[in-house]
């Protein structure tokens, strides 16, 4: 691979010293790269950033009040990246079976991607601040309101049904974050087993809600 190959992602660039000039995104990759499966942001002190950054201590807040907003604004642009992410594999997918497995996919290998994204919003979900558990779970139902709207079109597409959609989407959304964290603790090797189950849970949980629906149909 070409040493210009870029990505999406701001990564601080190696400097001599301090840096006269950064930006919020300068800020929050440095913190990235210090945060993973086993470091909660919450961790993380403004000195520690700052010289991972390569500035002065001072110099931070020029964009962040302090490291808890720096923390709660990587966990707002984990989230809306995960989204993208996990909603162009649904888009992509051409059938409900291949929707829960290219979804379920996109979200694992989340896990090695060198954002870390993920790992913030599984870490900080469970360990983190009460103002970051927050966070997350804003993200969490924005994930849901999105996968709610995709099984009632697929529902509708289909012509199966759905109950309680709501529900439905924070049932899968909820699993799928767990196992997520599960997946963070175990060896690699071991995760393509983990998604053929999670693809297995999903799909246990689209067919009961499409048995349900038609028992309420049923009995009207």
């Amino acid at each position: 691979m070409s040493s210009s190959t870029t990505n999406d992602t701001p990564t601080p660039r190696p400097h001599q010293g301090r840096r006269a000039v950064i930006s919020r995104e300068d800020l929050m990759a440095a913190a990235l790269k210090l945060v993973g499966p086993h470091r909660s942001v919450s961790t993380l002190s403004l000195r520690e950033v700052a010289r991972e950054a390569g500035i002065a201590p001072n110099s931070f807040y020029r964009h962040f009040r302090d490291v808890d907003e720096l923390a709660v604004t990587l966990i707002n642009q984990a989230g809306s990246a995960l989204r993208q992410i996990i909603g162009e594999a649904r888009t992509r997918a051409t059938s409900e079976r291949s929707v829960v497995r290219s979804s379920v996919e996109a979200f694992m290998e989340q896990l090695r991607a060198d954002q870390k994204y993920l790992h913030l919003l599984l870490r900080e979900g469970t360990v983190g601040s009460d103002a970051f558990k927050g966070a997350v779970e804003t993200q969490l139902g924005f994930f849901e309101e999105e996968l709610c709207q995709d099984l009632i079109r697929l529902a509708a597409l289909k012509h199966t049904g759905i109950y309680q959609p709501q529900l439905v989407a924070r049932a899968i959304t909820r699993l799928v974050f767990t196992m997520g964290a599960m997946a963070m603790d175990i060896p690699e090797e071991d995760h393509p087993a983990l998604v053929d189950q999670v693809e297995t849970m999903v799909r246990m949980i689209i067919l009961g809600t499409q048995s349900m629906a038609r028992d309420a149909g049923s009995s009207h």
